[in-house]
């Protein structure tokens, strides 16, 4: 650990589960307004599907069997958008997700059984209903809260179709008018909703595009208020680049590591890549071969402090992006091998809703779909494969807090060591079609050599020497222990 940055201890052991609430389950014990959408239709830009926290309760048990250690919820507080990034009001949780009522019962319920919760921090913009701007409209120059704003000209042009807003808006979208960070009261009124949440029981904020935020003293602030509040507290960016400048230990602990996903998309799903253009931030993906890869991902390693690196949020898809099994055209395997990598790689894995049993999507809206309970809609196998490599996870520490080494980039061929103590764990991948022999070379001598996971039949994991010697089926990943 560095001398110096601190990140959260629990974020190292966590396997996070992403949520979008209105897509993940609903309960019967939430009232619900009429004009939902069916909940297997196709989803769509303004449509709600009437998802809500009490429904993530009820299925809290799925997760703990799944393995899941902590919940990344997009916003919950009230707000005109079934995405809620616009944000009404920062003090209430949206009353068709069950207002603040269900966050206390969710809350208690997700930490009895050790299940730390996250939510999202939209503090960039607001949206037109909030409050502060909706009175900007009534009242226009005359507003006591005219410049918690940026106001270029009356009247404000919050409602004509096709027209630029004549206010700071978010990418130019006039129902998200940005907040004027510089108002010293608009700076505090972030800060306590900010605190306000961590004291009644959530446990970190994901910060939506804080780089808009310009303001490296604003955001080094927000941290000591959040951590003054629970010192366990996690911060972690939406930012999808090098972000060396907010990862020095004084205001985010982690950032969502795209940089990582975009390299497991073309590498293990370099054969199957979909001409699907990605979006979000990154563009269309080129196939990469092993080495190449490898030293994408040394370079992603090198980048921070070691402590922020084990406390990055690892991820294959989100709510952004098409979900990996259609950015590889359906192709399973590509989908399982990149899961095992993110799942013994430093950094905290997340999965997206619904990814564990094959749930596709295109761009936004179709990455946003209902999760689907019937079990007759599951790939059971893949499901079974995600569920076995989380207990993998979570059995030997080497994968949570070791060192990292790559052993092995050759073609369609991957390995790489992890290693803290007396517990090292070697990782390989054979993405070929075909079955392989890998031979990886140790570094340091092995008296035995253990296969703990292997999909569907990689043959053995022997010792030659100083030699790792894996007979790898087709398309597999290869965990072993050696002692």
């Amino acid at each position: 650990m560095s001398a110096t940055i601190q990140t959260p201890d629990w974020v190292k052991d966590a396997v996070f589960y992403q949520i979008f609430p209105d897509r993940f389950a609903s309960s019967a014990r939430v009232e619900k307004p009429s004009n939902l959408e069916p909940w297997t239709a196709p989803p769509t830009v303004y449509g709600f599907k009437g998802g809500d926290l009490l429904g993530v309760v009820e299925h809290l048990d799925y997760l703990v069997d799944l393995g899941i250690k902590a919940i990344y919820f997009n916003p919950i507080f009230q707000s005109a958008s079934n995405h809620r990034y616009h944000t009404h009001d920062y003090y209430r949780v949206d009353p068709i997700l069950g207002g603040n009522e269900a966050l206390r019962e969710l809350l208690d319920a997700a930490h009895a059984r050790q299940i730390r919760v996250v939510l999202d921090g939209v503090f960039n913009h607001a949206s037109r209903g909030f409050f502060q701007f909706n009175h900007l409209l009534e009242c226009g120059a005359q507003s006591p809260y005219l410049d918690w704003f940026t106001v270029k000209r009356f009247p404000l042009n919050a409602y004509e179709p096709n027209a630029k807003p004549n206010y700071g808006a978010w990418w130019n979208l006039p129902a998200l008018p940005e907040f004027n960070t510089a108002n010293p009261q608009v700076r505090e009124f972030i800060f306590n909703v900010a605190t306000y949440w961590i004291a009644f029981g959530i446990d970190g904020w994901r910060l939506d595009v804080p780089y808009e935020i310009d303001d490296d003293e604003f955001w080094r602030e927000f941290r000591r208020r959040v951590r003054n509040a629970n010192p366990d507290a996690y911060i972690v960016g939406e930012i999808w680049h090098e972000s060396e400048r907010w990862l020095r230990g004084d205001q985010f602990d982690a950032v969502m590591n795209y940089i990582q996903t975009r390299a497991a998309i073309a590498f293990f799903g370099a054969e199957t890549l979909s001409s699907l253009k990605p979006g979000g931030g990154y563009d269309v993906l080129q196939p990469l071969a092993a080495g190449d890869f490898a030293a994408e991902i040394e370079r992603m390693l090198a980048l921070y402090d070691w402590e922020i690196t084990t406390a990055q949020m690892n991820l294959l898809d989100s709510h952004d992006t098409p979900r990996f099994v259609t950015m590889v055209n359906g192709d399973t395997s590509a989908l399982k091998l990149a899961m095992l990598f993110q799942l013994t790689m430093p950094g905290a894995p997340t999965i997206y809703y619904g990814d564990e049993v094959g749930l596709a999507g295109g761009h936004d809206p179709e990455c946003r779909g209902g999760m689907p309970w019937d079990q007759a809609q599951w790939d059971m196998d893949l499901h079974a494969y995600v569920r076995a490599a989380v207990q993998v996870r979570h059995a030997y520490p080497a994968l949570r807090r070791g060192s990292y080494h790559t052993r092995l980039a050759a073609e369609t061929s991957y390995a790489f060591e992890r290693i803290v103590g007396g517990d090292r764990i070697m990782v390989a991948f054979n993405t070929a079609q075909t079955p392989a022999t890998l031979r990886i070379p140790l570094e340091q001598s092995a008296r035995d050599a253990r296969l703990v996971l292997g999909d569907g039949g990689s043959v053995s994991a022997n010792l030659e020497g100083d030699t790792l010697v894996i007979q790898a089926a087709p398309r597999s990943g290869v965990v072993v222990t050696l002692g």
